[in-house]
């Protein structure tokens, strides 16, 4: 999914019958996790063959992952959702041109997973969120055409560091490019000004870049692969509007 998210935001051709092939290949989603069960979603919509996708066997098996508490959660069987899981489920909705069933109770499950530092946490309860989760509540709560959280919005936009990109907590110190990218994409959706930042986050992206055209995830990475190039290219996108 990330190699087609990658080649989609270079404008380059996709490979779409090799692909579909590949697809066609995964037609029970009994089989797949949750995390595969939506990137399937996503990957018939980036060729545009939604409509050939099975829809109602990808949905049912997102369903299987429903919480008591109206979210979703990765995990089987868990007692809450996460934002996370949130954000992938509703994507794969959308992917797949389906409507989201109780959006209501999806909002209150991201409620109960907001932190007492005001960014939201990976489980209920935590004193400290997370930019990651974070990011994901703050763009499912976009979608599903809410007002703005701007405390959310607030407490990303505090994590984003003098060396240029943004942390993954209050206290990491170093900077790392999935929450470089998530944090652009939300405070973006949110309308919030990225210009004072822009130039110090462009350089941090640089940074990460080697000239095989890849991207590391942070400064401590020594392996560049298809899903932080990815990233990189989201940051890249949000930088340069």
């Amino acid at each position: 999914v990330f190699g087609l998210e990658a080649l989609t935001a270079l404008r380059r051709d996709l490979p779409a019958p090799a692909v579909r092939r590949f697809l066609e290949r995964h037609e029970d989603p009994a089989e797949l996790d949750f995390v595969h069960t939506a990137c399937l979603a996503r990957c018939w919509a980036d060729i545009g063959a939604a409509s050939d996708a099975p829809a109602q066997a990808l949905l049912a098996r997102l369903e299987s992952f429903r919480t008591p508490d109206g979210g979703y959660s990765p995990t089987d069987g868990a007692d809450h959702g996460t934002a996370y899981g949130c954000f992938l489920a509703l994507g794969a909705y959308e992917d797949l041109g389906a409507a989201l069933e109780n959006p209501d109770r999806l909002l209150a499950c991201l409620a109960t997973l907001r932190a007492a530092d005001g960014g939201y946490g990976n489980r209920p309860g935590v004193p400290t969120g997370l930019t990651p989760p974070t990011a994901a509540a703050v763009t499912v709560q976009r979608r599903l055409s809410r007002p703005a959280d701007r405390e959310a919005a607030a407490w990303l936009r505090a994590r984003h560091l003098p060396a240029g990109g943004f942390c993954a907590s209050p206290s990491t110190p170093m900077p790392d490019l999935l929450s470089t990218a998530t944090a652009l994409h939300a405070l973006a959706g949110a309308h919030a000004p990225l210009e004072p930042i822009r130039e110090p986050c462009l350089d941090f992206v640089d940074s990460l870049w080697s000239n095989s055209g890849g991207f590391y995830g942070s400064w401590g990475d020594d392996v560049q692969d298809c899903e932080y190039t990815f990233y990189a290219l989201l940051a890249l996108g949000h930088l340069s509007l």
